[in-house]
């Protein structure tokens, strides 16, 4: 596999342009197939000998091997590098391959690529809300100097500008109503907890829903920690009932032959969230469905599959003003288009006075890193 090359210019010390032979970076081949090998060992679910399959079968149609280098030197090769490791299996039928934590820490920082990069290349996820005031990230705006506004900030060429104006060039003076600043956003601490639906509906209709979800939540989690450590996220999954779930278990996430208990999972998200010393908090929901499931004080489960359940759909509206009451809003990331599931969002949303979002699985990365660097940015004066 090489990479074409393409001509393009650069200024040359004679007049005229000198034209040479563009060359990408060559990839060896262990890179090239660990590209692809990240990409099935998520959508396995951490699955090594499934994810090895796939690539041979890949390997058999696009010949991304020869015989320099096959699928066994790659296998041999992320032994060598610690990418896997033979372990005896739970069960003790014999020793199995997984992958390491070093290769969970790559997996996320893939998944931040992947759509944090393509945010940046696109110009969204870092837009700036209304509230602004002192802090080290500039608006591009300008505003006049407050007392206990640092020096650094004062803008001389406006302010300088105002003083002329203010009292002309033969009496240069310049007074304190003159002077004017960059404005700057403040950056909020935040916590946040993300909700995965993991009932069927995210695997059927031959739709791979949950693969996104976990790509989203593995990027999230490698933002957080990287650009804003001081943020704290926390991830649940909800099917019949609600769990919270370590960084490390996202690649392994699977869905299950569940029900979708919506109301566990906030009272689960809002009881995490409580005990967060944060003053902002944040939920997100990613889900497909609608809740068909509540669990009752006896331990069993009341379920209705169809249509919107009176019971069930009044609980989640009972939760989401609980959430509002303790100022946590809740953004629903809906991957459906139902028209009587929209109706249970917009009441849903406006009863916690949060967002909602309809989207499919190609945009939703987009749409959560956008929102969330939106709601970490809140006014100081």
């Amino acid at each position: 596999m090489k990479n074409k090359g393409r001509t393009h210019f650069t200024p040359g010390a004679a007049p005229g342009w000198l034209f040479t032979t563009f060359k990408a970076d060559e990839k060896t081949p262990f890179e090239r197939l660990f590209e692809i090998f990240k990409e099935l060992i998520i959508h396995t679910s951490g699955d090594f000998d499934e994810a090895i399959d796939w690539l041979r079968e890949l390997d058999k149609e696009y010949q991304l091997t020869d015989a320099d280098y096959t699928i066994d030197d790659f296998v041999k090769e992320l032994l060598e590098r610690s990418y896997i490791r033979q372990e005896i299996a739970p069960d003790g039928s014999g020793p199995q391959i997984r992958i390491t934590p070093k290769t969970e820490k790559f997996l996320r920082e893939h998944a931040l690529k992947q759509i944090f990069g393509k945010l940046r290349r696109t110009g969204r996820g870092n837009h700036n809300t209304k509230f602004s005031g002192a802090s080290q990230e500039a608006s591009g705006d300008l505003r006049a100097f407050e007392f206990g506004d640092g020096l650094e900030k004062i803008v001389l060429t406006e302010s300088i500008k105002n003083a002329q104006i203010h009292s002309g060039i033969d009496d240069f003076q310049l007074h304190q109503q003159d002077l004017v600043v960059s404005d700057a956003f403040y950056q909020a601490q935040m916590s946040t907890v993300l909700m995965i639906d993991i009932s069927h509906s995210m695997i059927l209709y031959g739709e791979d829903r949950i693969t996104p979800a976990k790509k989203v939540a593995m990027a999230l989690a490698e933002m957080i920690t990287t650009r804003y450590p001081k943020d704290t996220l926390d991830v649940l999954v909800f099917g019949n009932d609600a769990r919270p779930i370590s960084l490390k278990e996202l690649p392994y996430l699977q869905v299950g032959p569940y029900h979708t208990n919506t109301v566990a999972g906030l009272q689960l998200a809002m009881d995490i969230l409580r005990r967060k010393k944060n003053a902002n908090k944040q939920i997100f929901m990613i889900t497909d469905g609608k809740p068909s499931c509540l669990r009752l004080p006896d331990g069993s489960y009341y379920k209705n599959s169809v249509g919107l359940d009176p019971q069930i759909v009044d609980k989640c509206y009972s939760m989401a003003r609980q959430a509002r009451k303790n100022n946590i809003p809740i953004t629903t990331f809906m991957i459906a288009s139902d028209p009587y599931l929209k109706y249970f969002i917009q009441e849903f949303t406006a009863q916690n006075k949060g967002k909602a979002f309809y989207t499919g699985l190609n945009d939703l990365g987009d749409m959560i890193f956008e929102d969330y660097e939106n709601n970490r940015r809140k006014k100081l004066r």
